[in-house]
């Protein structure tokens, strides 16, 4: 069965992505009974325990107070309280919503449980809150997202929202254009690896509408991206690097994002365990959240010139793949001596952003990965990693974390770390060479350091926070596209 990018509009094939989403713009009035053909019909209320003013012509059987005393209610973010009512000659539900302290984090975790609790209806008439509107539909589309290849599931997420309030149009549509890109880049995160080579990559990454160069082995060869081709040369579907261009007229300044391309991680000769494998087809989050960033500028009306580097290989085994102890040549000439051949993501990165530092001149990097294990032991899965060579970057990305709902923990880059990096035949090594530091995800960051050419940096490890094993709240199992928010909200606020 072909995969394609969802849509919002129209509902992509086979369950895949979001529910449709309906126009917004009708007037509260209009939601004094449940919708025609959705049937449900989702109202907000505060922790006062009243309904927010764009719900309150709404009609209840009972009167509101009555109704959350009974159920003991709070009004915090998330918390619904059900009640059935007329519709013609039919019963309908109104779910009323609590919206908790009305920030972008609250509405968000109410924009998922509203959706969740549409599952297996048509339709849902969602009445919006008071306050970041875009972040309750970002929400409540989330939480629909599913991914199969096979017949849908039974019940299946809600089919089509209606999201209604005054003036909440360019709301709406940002809302919805966020939503599109991080199920995007789910898409592309929970693909096999049986469909997803680095090729179907870089096709998909060319249905983007942004001007795109691809490389493939033979021009990877001729131009010098040696870890690239190392990390790839032991499967039998070649690499490619991607190159995605946003040019904004009057652009003043130039952001170089890199991601992680690993279309499946085995660990080559460094083999992984069995458990250890079964979640690689997702290495490749890193560079799907660079896809569908660079795919939504345009519509959220981006003003800076942004160029993304997808570097994609398949970490494979084979009589041809790279060995424990080679030496390899990357981008611009630095030598490294590889000791674990599950350590490539920083090969292929290290390639990428040498390239950017040599031919792309631009004022600002930040590369985002599925790097390490370690930091999710360090993190767990409620923070990414970041790492910064500028203080002014890290400040901009971690308040982009805090707008966005993807949080970020600043770590250290502790150059006393980095001596363990030094080869006796190469130039560095791909990771610790008889060091007893242990801190695998900032030795990690320090070998990216070494081909950023001194630009400001910004290296994210998304390793703990880029899969989810449970569905929950915005959340489906499977990829996360954790990234694509922090990304976009990062890059429309420059």
């Amino acid at each position: 069965m072909p995969i394609s990018p969802c849509s919002l509009v129209p509902r992509p094939p086979a369950g895949l992505g979001l529910p449709d989403a309906g126009p917004a713009g009708a007037s509260a009035e209009g939601g004094e009974r449940v919708a025609g053909d959705a049937g449900l019909l989702a109202v907000p209320f505060g922790p006062d325990l009243a309904l927010q003013e764009a719900a309150a012509g709404v009609a209840l059987p009972v009167p509101v107070a009555a109704l959350l005393a009974h159920h003991r209610a709070k009004g915090e973010a998330g918390e619904i309280v059900e009640v059935s009512v007329a519709d013609g000659d039919s019963v309908g539900r109104v779910l009323l919503y609590g919206v908790g302290d009305g920030s972008a984090d609250a509405l968000r975790k109410a924009g998922a449980a509203v959706a969740r609790r549409g599952r297996g209806r048509d339709g849902l008439r969602a009445v919006l809150p008071e306050g970041p509107v875009e972040a309750f539909v970002e929400g409540a589309l989330l939480a629909t997202y599913t991914f199969r290849m096979g017949e849908p599931q039974k019940p299946g997420p809600v089919e089509r929202i209606e999201f209604v309030g005054e003036g909440a149009e360019a709301a709406v549509e940002r809302g919805e254009t966020v939503a599109r890109a991080v199920a995007l880049a789910r898409d592309l995160a929970n693909t096999p690896a049986s469909v997803k080579s680095p090729a179907w990559l870089a096709e998909r990454a060319l249905e983007q509408g942004v001007a795109a160069k691809v490389w493939d082995a033979e021009a990877l060869r001729a131009e010098g991206f040696g870890g690239i081709l190392a990390v790839g040369q032991g499967s039998p579907n070649p690499p490619r690097l991607i190159q995605l261009s946003y040019e904004p007229e009057g652009a003043t300044e130039h952001v170089v994002l890199v991601g992680k391309g690993i279309t499946y991680d085995s660990g080559g000769l460094s083999l992984k365990p069995t458990e250890g494998m079964k979640f690689m087809k997702t290495d490749m989050a890193g560079g799907a959240v660079v896809i569908a960033v660079l795919g939504a500028l345009a519509a959220l009306g981006a003003r800076v010139r942004v160029t993304g580097l997808i570097a994609a290989a398949e970490n494979s085994f084979s009589g041809s793949a790279q060995r424990p102890s080679d030496v390899i040549t990357q981008y611009g000439g630095r030598t490294v001596e590889v000791l674990n051949t599950d350590a490539e993501g920083r090969l292929v990165m290290a390639d990428a952003l040498a390239y950017a530092d040599a031919e792309l001149d631009p004022d600002v990097m930040v590369d985002i990965a599925t790097l390490t294990g370690a930091i999710g032991i360090a993190l767990g899965k409620g923070l990414g990693a970041l790492f910064a060579s500028d203080d002014t970057l890290a400040a901009g990305l971690a308040a982009a974390g805090e707008t966005s709902g993807e949080r970020l923990w600043r770590m250290p880059l502790i150059d006393d770390y980095a001596p363990a990096l030094k080869s006796s035949v190469a130039d560095l090594a791909n990771v610790e060479a008889g060091s007893t530091y242990g801190a695998g995800s900032i030795t990690a960051a320090l070998f990216l350091r070494e081909f950023t050419g001194k630009r400001p940096w910004a290296h994210l490890d998304i390793a703990g926070v880029g899969r989810s094993t449970a569905d929950e709240g915005v959340f489906a199992k499977g990829a996360t596209g954790y990234g694509v928010r922090l990304l976009l909200a990062w890059l429309t606020g420059r």
